[in-house]
């Protein structure tokens, strides 16, 4: 029986599914019963975290073999203990690869409850605290210090500052709060920062805060993959349309050793800062970021002012 509820999908995304998973060329192939499994077998996994965590070392600044002995020694001292391994990916030479222990199931669940949206909740599965802009509910007398259990309202029906929950949540895991309930949801209250320190997640994957943030990149694995595929060389001029938060138009930058120009464009402002502090934290000088449309990017007519 799988730890988390089946996923469910917007109807035009279960359409799609259907007819990849279930159509008849795939059912007289295997049969009903294996096409099935296979269907079910995708829903479970998309239900749970991956089974590794991927990161991306920043090469331009060292080398995978030193980040990961640096890695490893941060991991040990959050784990206490526990020694988990950083595996290099056999293919990806820059990517390195911490397993993620759970689900664990022997967790106690305490009376105090915090609830979270499901963004908010997949960050902690992947080994994220939990901070004050995700937490949409409390109960009703917590207070600084409390051990709390957190909770995901992965339908996103929980009213924010509701003193208790009960339609569909899933366990993420216990932690300790940093701030009361009155803290976290007056209006002259601190709106970011650390609402809950986990010290028992569901699913034991290290944090990433403040860890080598120079040398290492959080990334997804077929976020990596598209960058290598581009495999973009010194010199080269590349347009990054859609580019915040910047991992791939910073992989990029980094895989042409920093030579050449990397364009990027985000419709959105903040995210164009973001883009631009990931650049500087990298240590990367080959990138231009514009706060720009990609779809209004194109003009027919050259422009006086030749921008």
């Amino acid at each position: 029986m799988s730890f988390f509820p089946k996923i469910s999908f917007q109807r035009e995304v279960e359409e799609y599914l259907t007819k990849v998973f279930r159509n008849n060329e795939l059912i007289t192939a295997l049969g009903t019963q294996e096409a099935e499994s296979k269907y079910q077998s995708l829903l479970s996994h998309l239900s749970h975290p991956p089974g590794f965590t991927t990161v991306r070392v920043n090469t331009h600044l060292a080398s995978v073999k030193h980040v990961k002995k640096l890695l490893f020694e941060e991991i040990q001292k959050q784990f206490k203990g526990l020694c988990v391994p950083v595996l290099e990916h056999p293919k990806l030479q820059d990517i390195l690869l911490i397993p993620v222990i759970g689900p664990r199931r022997d967790l106690k669940k305490h009376a105090s409850e915090v609830i979270v949206g499901a963004h908010c909740g997949y960050a902690v599965l992947r080994g994220a605290h939990v901070y004050v802009p995700g937490i949409i509910s409390t109960s009703r007398f917590m207070k600084a210090g409390d051990l709390v259990s957190v909770y995901s309202d992965i339908e996103g029906k929980c009213k924010r500052g509701a003193k208790e929950f009960e339609g569909v949540k899933v366990f993420l895991g216990n932690g300790i709060s940093e701030l009361s309930r009155s803290e976290i949801f007056s209006s002259s209250g601190p709106l970011n920062g650390m609402g809950i320190r986990m010290i028992e997640p569901v699913y034991l994957s290290p944090s990433f805060d403040n860890v080598l943030p120079s040398h290492l990149f959080l990334q997804n694995l077929p976020s990596v993959v598209v960058s290598h595929i581009l495999n973009p060389q010194p010199g080269e001029r590349i347009l990054d349309m859609c580019a915040a938060p910047g991992g791939k138009t910073t992989h990029l930058a980094t895989l042409m050793h920093d030579q050449g120009e990397v364009i990027a464009m985000d419709k959105i402002a903040n995210k164009v800062k973001k883009i631009k502090q990931n650049a500087e934290l990298l240590q990367l000088n080959c990138i231009k970021a514009f706060c720009y449309d990609g779809t209004k990017a194109l003009s027919v007519e050259k422009r006086e002012d030749e921008q």
